[in-house]
Parts: C-alpha cells; sequence; structure tokens
C-alpha cells in the first residue's frame, strides 16, 4: 500500500560498515555465509523456509508491526465520523486495540494455513469506500447533536446506541460478504476468474480506493494546515530526501563490537514523522500558542483535547466477538461490502507473486493462491465477528519491507503476528494512538492516499498505453468513478423503484467509486477487441504458468505438520481445490528445474552457489 514511503527499493537497512558477510539458516537451521559481492547479492539474507535467531525475530517483528502502524491506526479514524464517534477518542482507541487483536490473529492464520508467505494482514482501504457509502444512507446518517462535542456525553446509553447500532450493520455486512470470499477461494474460482481480471480492470480499482477519500483526509488537514503541511514535510523529507542516509549505530555480537549502517529515515518515515509533529503539537499547546476555544480554528490540533483518554482507556483490554452485541444485516451493507472483497482479492494475488519474488520463493501454484483467498475470507469473518468495523487483507507496505530487511523468513511474520496480539489486549496502546492530533492524521492520510493511488496506476506498466483501446478503457474507467458517484449522492432520489431494500443496493453500489470504475474496467476490457499483449495479460497468464509445481513449491506452500503427506492423504482430498498436489512427475520437474538455477550454460555451478561456514 504504501511502499513508496518506505522506500523498499534499498538492498539493506542494515549494513555493516566492514562490508561483511550476508548470513542465512539452511534447512537444518545451520548458518552459511555468501561471500559477499557475488551474484547470490540479491537473495535474501533469510529464506521463506529459514528460522532467524529468536531476538533477530523480534527485531523485525517489531519491524513489520511498525510499518503497517499507519494503515492499521488509520482505518478506525476514517470510520469514527460516520460512526458517530468523533467525540469519543476512548472508543477510538478501542476500535484501534480490536483491530490490532485480530490483525495479529489473521496474520498467524495465514503464515500457518494460508498461502504460507510471510505477509502480514491488517485493515482494508478497500472496505472504507463502501462502509461510508453505507453510513451515508439517510437511515444510518449521525444525528446533529452527535456532531456538537458539548451536547456528547460518551457514557449515555443514548449516544452508546447510536454508535454501536452502525457498527453491527457494519460487522453483519462483513461477514456475509467474507463468506462470498471463503466461497472464491475454497472453490478456485479465484484461479477462473484470474483469467478475465487484468490490470486494466485493477488499476482503475485500486485507484479508486483512495481517490474519493480525499475529503475525508482534506477535512482532517484543514483543521491546521500548518501543522498538517509540517507532517507531509517530514513524511517526504524521510522517506525520499533521506531515504539513502546511514545513521551508524553500534553492534556488540559476540565478545566483539562494531559500528553498523542503519537506513533509520528509510525504514520508519511514517513513524518518525508522526513522532515530531506530535511533539510539536506538544509544545504549541503548552505555550499556548494553539487556541482554546473549541470553536477556533486550530483547536483540534492541542494535544491536550484528548488527554484524558490515556487516563480513562484500561492497562489490559481482551476484545472478543460480539463485543458491540449481536450483528444486524441489510442487503444494501453486503453488496457494497462485496464490492470491497473484490477490489480486496484482486490486490492480495498481485502480493502474493510480489512477495514470492522478494523472499526467493517459487511463484505461488493455484492450490496456495486459492487457500490464501479463502483464509483471507476467513479473516474478514472474524474482523466482522469481533467489531472493528472492517476487514483484513495483505499489506502491500509490508512486502515491501521484505525488500528492505531481504529477511523473509515465516518466523518474523509469527513474531509480528504475536506482537499483533499483544498490542491489541494493552489497552493503553490503543489509547496512545486515538490521541494524535487531528491535522496530523490529515497530513499522514494525504500521503498515504497518494501513495495507494500510485499503486494502482503502476499496474498498468503491463499494458501497451500506446495503444488507443487501453487509453479509452482506463481513462473512462477512472472518471466514470468519480463523476457517477458524485451524481447520484446529490441525486439519490432520481433513481428511487420504490422498493426500499433495491434502493439502497443501488445507491451502495452507484457511490463505491471503485466498484463503478473496476466494472467498467472488466466488461470493456473483456468485450473491446484487442490482443494479450496489449491487454497485459500475457505477463499475468505467464506468471501462472511459472507457478509450475516443483519440488521447492511443495516444499514452500504445503501445509503444516504434515497435513498431505502424513496425515490426511486419502486420494479424496486431492480433488480440492486448495490442496497440494503431490506427484512424482512435479518433483522431477522440480530436481530439473533446481539443477538448472544452480549451473551456468556451461554446466558448471554458478558464482552465487558457492558457500562458506561462519
Amino acid at each position: 500500500m504504501s511502499s513508496a514511503i518506505t522506500g523498499w527499493e534499498h538492498p539493506d537497512p542494515l549494513q555493516r560498515a566492514d562490508d561483511g558477510l550476508n548470513c542465512h539458516h539452511d534447512g537444518q537451521g545451520g548458518k552459511k555465509a555468501r561471500q559477499a559481492g557475488s551474484s547470490s547479492s540479491s537473495q535474501p539474507t533469510y529464506s521463506v523456509l529459514d528460522v532467524p535467531p529468536w531476538y533477530l525475530c523480534i527485531l523485525l517483528g517489531i519491524q513489520h508491526f511498525l510499518t503497517a502502524l499507519g494503515g492499521l491506526v488509520a482505518v478506525p479514524l476514517i470510520l469514527a465520523k460516520d460512526l458517530c464517534l468523533q467525540h469519543d477518542p476512548l472508543t477510538q482507541s478501542y476500535l484501534i486495540s480490536t483491530i490490532f487483536f485480530v490483525s495479529g490473529l489473521c496474520t498467524l492464520l495465514q503464515v500457518f494455513l494460508g498461502v504460507r508467505l510471510p505477509i502480514l494482514q491488517g485493515g482494508t482501504f478497500a472496505f472504507v469506500a463502501p462502509s461510508l457509502a453505507m453510513l451515508s444512507l439517510p437511515a444510518w446518517k449521525c444525528p446533529e447533536w452527535t456532531f456538537n462535542a458539548s451536547l456528547v456525553n460518551t457514557s449515555s446509553p443514548e449516544f452508546t446506541e447510536e454508535w454501536q447500532k452502525r457498527i453491527r450493520e457494519l460487522q453483519g455486512a462483513i461477514m456475509v460478504a467474507s463468506c462470498v470470499q471463503m466461497l472464491v477461494g475454497f472453490s478456485g474460482l479465484i484461479g477462473f476468474l484470474m483469467r478475465f481480471i487484468g490490470p486494466l480492470t485493477i488499476a482503475p480499482t485500486i485507484s479508486l480506493v483512495a481517490l474519493p477519500l480525499f475529503d475525508s483526509a482534506g477535512s482532517n488537514a484543514g483543521v491546521h494546515w500548518g501543522i498538517a503541511a509540517v507532517t507531509i514535510f517530514l513524511i517526504v523529507l524521510f522517506s525520499q530526501y533521506l531515504k539513502n542516509v546511514a545513521v551508524p549505530v553500534p553492534v556488540c555480537g559476540g565478545k566483539k563490537c562494531h559500528t553498523s549502517k542503519f537506513y533509520l529515515f528509510q525504514v520508519f518515515p511514517v513513524l518518525l514523522a508522526l513522532c515530531l509533529s506530535w511533539l510539536l503539537c506538544f509544545v504549541l499547546t503548552v505555550t499556548n500558542a494553539l487556541p482554546t476555544a473549541p470553536t477556533a480554528y486550530g483547536h483540534l490540533a492541542r494535544t491536550d483535547t484528548k488527554g484524558n483518554v490515556l487516563s480513562q482507556a484500561p492497562w489490559f483490554r481482551f476484545p472478543y466477538p460480539g463485543q458491540w452485541g449481536l450483528p444486524t444485516i441489510s442487503l444494501a451493507g453486503v453488496f457494497g461490502i462485496i464490492a470491497g472483497v473484490i477490489s480486496s482479492m484482486v490486490e492480495s494475488v498481485g502480493d502474493y507473486y510480489a512477495c514470492a519474488r522478494l523472499v526467493g520463493a517459487p511463484p505461488p501454484p493455484r492450490h496456495a493462491v486459492n487457500r490464501g483467498i479463502g483464509i483471507e475470507g476467513l479473516g474478514c469473518l472474524l474482523a466482522g465477528a469481533w467489531g472493528t468495523g472492517n476487514g483484513t487483507t495483505s499489506y502491500s507496505e509490508n512486502v515491501g519491507a521484505l525488500g528492505i530487511t531481504r529477511v523473509g523468513s515465516r518466523m518474523v511474520m509469527v513474531a509480528a503476528g504475536c506482537l499483533l496480539l499483544a498490542m491489541g489486549v494493552f489497552g493503553k496502546i490503543g489509547a496512545a494512538f486515538a490521541t494524535i492530533p487531528t491535522p496530523v492524521i490529515g497530513g499522514m492520510f494525504l500521503v498515504m492516499f497518494g501513495v495507494i493511488t500510485a499503486v494502482g496506476i503502476s499496474n498498468l506498466q503491463y499494458v501497451d498505453m500506446n495503444s488507443s483501446r487501453n487509453l479509452f478503457i482506463f481513462g473512462f474507467s477512472i472518471y466514470c468513478g468519480l463523476a457517477i458517484p458524485s451524481w447520484v449522492n446529490n441525486n439519490a432520489e432520481k433513481l428511487q423503484t420504490g422498493i426500499l431494500q433495491l434502493d439502497q443496493v443501488i445507491q451502495v453500489l452507484l457511490t463505491t467509486g471503485m466498484f463503478v470504475g473496476g466494472f467498467l474496467g472488466f466488461f470493456l476490457d473483456n468485450t473491446i477487441p484487442g490482443s494479450l499483449e496489449e491487454r497485459g495479460l500475457l505477463v499475468w497468464n505467464q506468471m501462472q504458468e511459472d507457478s509450475e509445481e516443483t519440488a521447492k513449491a511443495l516444499e514452500v506452500y504445503r501445509l503444516p505438520c504434515g497435513i498431505g503427506t502424513k496425515v490426511c492423504t486419502s486420494s479424496c482430498t486431492q480433488y480440492l481445490p486448495f490442496w497440494p498436489r503431490l506427484g512424482a512427475g512435479s518433483r522431477e520437474r522440480g530436481r530439473n528445474l533446481l539443477a538448472r538455477l544452480f549451473q551456468d550454460p556451461s554446466g558448471a555451478r554458478g558464482k552465487g552457489a558457492s558457500e562458506t561456514k561462519l
């Protein structure tokens, strides 16, 4: 999602000053080192099957948590206004803690039972647009008194029921839509659909995830444009201008200490910017440079407007399913979230292939992709049951972080998942993030949403953009994805059919820009004549063919604990679309492929294959 911010293209954030050897584990846990400067420098230090030392797993797990922090915190804060919670930071902190907890749980499920690649799971912006569209229906608009802080009594039963009935409606829609995602994944339907979904469908869909959110970002930043501009400036400074500046840090290993270079600004640009902007707001608050009157411009930039949240929040709070009450279901909400599910699935499939490439794994075979999408659907079901107000998806920014660290071990992501679970239980953590001043959040949103839009457009690199056909499809899809929702919002009464449920479904779908743009892109791309190469499908089909079930692929993507090889080996399971395929032919192809990988054209081992004990 925000890999451009984290600057993952840099070879390594922690580089020895003496240009020492890069280490990795073999399958037995022993360490090996490749010679510095060899052709294997692009290979991961730890591959997906390796197990780094426990302390390194914890440190890198913390980094993955911090990398995903912006997206995890952003989703509840965006939804807060339409849930009538803009003046209840304590409940916002509960939502943040809940999304931490569920993200950790879903990450562990994905690593152990899903696609089995080191991908972190977290809240998805793909669900935000349809959620806001549903909450904008007349039946769910917040009462006027909830917008006035002086009239809001956060402990009153009336106020509690106002926001809880809205989140229960979101819960029900997410849980039903997640069943659709599980069906698409576990039935193998996703593999069939990917034949028709190309870059010209994906680009407008992902781009329109963030483009309609400009109003939310602008409103938050507009609370104090000076603070928002400082936040934006710091993020850009750290992520773009200072990303190659290494900070020397002392590192002790064994009996000897040495100096290492750590690319601090490249790894934590968003976190550093948030902390510095927060500190600036604190100084301006202490010196009373910011107005104290609640109605004055810039008041919400003060750090003491939400200061009581930390004292009110419990030290430990265990989220549980149904904590906001029994979920409710409406047809409009379900159809809207299904549009978000489709967008999320398409983006996740791209993340799987990118992650496999970065961690030195073969491209994921179809059964692993099917299983990964199915487990993501299960994750959305859990997110709905727990009441995050959102679903879960694979995080692109954490895939980018793998390129920074060059550590692709599954155990690192297990550590990150356990850390998220712990952060979700520790109530003060969620409260701390709920007290971030509003313009700081707005500045962060402006940068993040811009990067998400760029990520969507980047899918066009596989398409022939000199083709008038492709230019028409992309331009028309994007423009209609912005124009149609805007018109429907202002003229909802002109689409009345007389059937309330049908009217709500039409309004939610047509006011969800990514559904409108994605549908038009899909329809036009599959009906207007064009070659596979022109449409960008040639590269996508090649990726599917490259995921031939080799011995290495079976080793990486097989189920844990010997499932399918030692237990549950019934021949009937081989017909399940998400079950690993075992066969002598596949193993033989794998041996031949591995032999080619480690030999040059003359038959000798490649330079990168020589290894030395450390």
